[in-house]
């Protein structure tokens, strides 16, 4: 009687010691450290936004350090539980054991997957950008759809979600939006995301129902911390004010309180409408403003060693990953790894688990590969 159960719970033992191994956990309580050490100083509540942030990082932090140990403690009840229910000879706990085993095994594989973010930026907060490509109200639509996809993954995984800027569609849809992402491992969540994303389907918009191919683009940035600086010079910086306007076109604010920055040199725009502030708004749009820059460095320097690596010195970036095809069949294929799925609606759900998986196993293969 519940042999079954037993292995079950032998396995998972298994797996959580070789995942330890993996997370280096004494590098987070390093970081949990100098974040409380930080925490403590006079005046860390002065910049109650600021001093937020670092309390949400924090909390995530520990997040990541307990959740070895919350796991292990949680085999040991359903260990507990299997062998009184054993000794009692009592089928009927048999349901409560499975559904025990199950919460169990879908933490493990999440852990699981949390030892693949080898990058010290996964930890960071996300910022996460949406345009659409050309194609007018179609393209829109779109990218309203992938913003809907990646708010419900975010709540999915429990991510803290605060809109930077929202333009909505002349017709329908949306013309831009930013998102600020917060939890446990959020950039490293997320960035498998960045890059264009292709749907093909029945045009709801077309009176004839005729095919169509639209294309949008996702942005994924990590949030700087204050150990990295950007210099950005103020002459170099175009500054715009407009009226903030939300989701669904609902108006936020009667003053001009939005903030678009121009910085010329490259011609990256950003913008900024959460805060009825427009001093607030500016400060934000120089984050995202400064995550871009230092990302787009980070592609360049990247750029440079591959073509050195493959002998050229055309590397694309931000190209199709994956195709959405809704007609005259129903299928999801990242062109990166190869996985595909035909359950569209779960996908458009947010439902994003096997194409994240799939693209850090992918994304450490392929930079262990471009090491050697």
């Amino acid at each position: 009687m519940y042999d079954v159960e037993r292995d079950s719970i032998k396995e998972y033992a298994t797996r959580l010691k070789e995942l330890r191994a993996c997370l280096n956990i004494e590098e987070v309580k390093n970081d949990i450290a100098e974040v409380e050490q930080v925490m403590s100083q006079p005046g860390f509540w002065d910049a109650p936004e600021e001093a937020q942030k670092t309390v949400q990082r924090l909390k995530g932090l520990k997040a990541v350090a307990a959740a070895p140990d919350d796991l292990a403690h949680e085999i040991e009840e359903a260990e507990t539980l299997v062998e009184m229910a054993s000794e009692e000879g009592d089928e009927s706990m048999k349901h409560e054991i499975a559904a025990h085993l199950e919460v169990i095994e879908k933490k493990l594989a999440r852990l699981e997957l949390n030892s693949l973010f080898m990058d010290p930026r996964d930890t960071h907060p996300a910022i996460v950008s949406i345009h659409p490509g050309a194609g007018g109200t179609e393209s829109c639509d779109w990218a309203e759809m992938l913003y809907r996809m990646i708010t419900r993954f975010c709540e999915q995984h429990e991510f803290e979600v605060e809109v930077l800027d929202y333009q909505p569609g002349d017709e329908a849809g949306l013309k831009s939006a930013s998102l600020r992402v917060s939890g446990p491992f959020a950039y490293g969540t997320l960035k498998s995301e960045e890059g264009v994303h292709r749907l093909v389907r029945i045009s709801p918009f077309d009176s004839n129902a005729r095919r169509h191919t639209s294309f949008s683009a996702i942005e994924v940035l990590a949030e700087l911390d204050d150990s990295i600086d950007i210099e950005i010079r103020e002459d170099d910086i175009k500054m715009d004010v407009f009226r903030s306007s939300g989701a669904g076109g609902q108006k936020v604010n009667k003053t001009s309180s939005a903030v678009r920055l121009t910085h010329q040199p490259t011609g990256i725009v950003v913008s900024c409408q959460i805060e009825r502030s427009q001093h607030r708004n500016r400060e934000t749009a120089m984050n995202m403003l400064k995550a871009k820059l230092y990302d787009i460095e980070l592609k360049r320097q990247e750029a440079e060693l591959n073509a050195q690596r493959e002998g050229q010195q055309d590397v694309a970036w931000g190209s199709q990953i994956r195709s959405y095809v809704l007609h005259p069949y129903q299928m999801i294929k990242d062109h990166r790894t190869n996985v595909e799925t035909g359950n569209v609606n779960k996908v458009l759900d947010g439902d994003l688990d096997l194409f994240v998986e799939a693209y850090l196993k992918w994304n450490l293969e392929h930079k262990s590969r471009s090491n050697n």
